[in-house]
């Protein structure tokens, strides 16, 4: 009775502790939703008892949503990654080290295939004029895409343009030296939009990368400090960024960071 009553309690002081983390796991136990699972494994106390029932629940659940999933389907990659973590610790939660170490890596493979192909190796939907951001649903007002034109001539660049900003990317990403002059800012799109990026730092120094609709793509410029803007379907996204060493910045409909 003892050890059933120091369990309740176990579990209790638990809920209690991630409530104050301002998510309320007090129901997880009959949840069957492999993301609020994941965020409880990743949040909980490694000493919390629920634990050892929901981590082998939740892998046999990404198991099956493996086995179920169309081929095409986006999820399945990061299935098997939190599958991956999951086997080798108790949650999937990693550093902001290891966030960045598996980013690098994946920009590195991505730009070797890129040289190696001698073009790009993702394929994206080219801008028109025509496109319309919706602004205001309810009032059903849209603008035209007015960076069309310069998207598709940015995006559209010679073998010769494409390997050699390949090339600066990659000796980029193998650089460690931090007296360098130089690092590299990634770019991810989560909007449906094609973006142009804009980057104006001190005096004449200015950059601009175009991302596709939920893509990702890379730049190197001078460290200093500078503003970033875009517009993201119809939205307008401002934010002063100061680049000493390598960073990502994740623009959507819906957050920018």
């Amino acid at each position: 009775m003892k050890k059933i009553l120091l369990l309740l309690g176990s579990i209790l002081f638990f809920n209690l502790s991630a409530q104050k983390k301002g998510k309320d796991y007090s129901e997880i136990m009959k949840s069957n939703n492999i993301y609020e699972i994941n965020a409880f494994l990743r949040d909980a106390h490694p000493d919390d008892p629920r634990r050892s029932v929901l981590k082998p629940r939740v892998m046999e659940m990404m198991k099956e949503y493996i086995k179920n999933a169309h081929p095409e389907d986006q999820k399945v990659k990061d299935m098997q990654e939190m599958l991956a973590l999951l086997r080798r610790r108790p949650s999937t939660k990693i550093t902001f080290d290891e966030m960045n170490a598996i980013i690098k890596q994946k920009q590195i493979a991505k730009y070797k295939a890129e040289l190696a192909a001698k073009k790009p190796t993702e394929t994206y939907i080219p801008s028109n004029a025509q496109n319309t951001f919706v602004v205001n649903t309810a009032a059903n007002a849209a603008i035209p895409n007015a960076e069309a034109e310069e998207f598709n001539m940015l995006m559209n660049v010679s073998p010769i343009e494409h390997q050699n900003k390949t090339v600066k990317i990659l000796n980029s990403l193998f650089d460690n030296d931090p007296n360098a002059k130089e690092c590299i800012v990634l770019i991810q799109n989560q909007s449906d939009c094609n973006i142009i990026v804009r980057m104006e730092g001190v005096g004449n120094t200015k950059y601009r990368l175009a991302v596709p609709a939920h893509k990702d793509n890379s730049i190197v410029v001078e460290k200093g400090q500078y503003l970033f803007t875009s517009l993201v379907c119809g939205a307008q996204y401002a934010s002063q960024k100061t680049i000493q060493k390598p960073i990502m910045v994740a623009l959507g409909s819906a957050t920018a960071q």
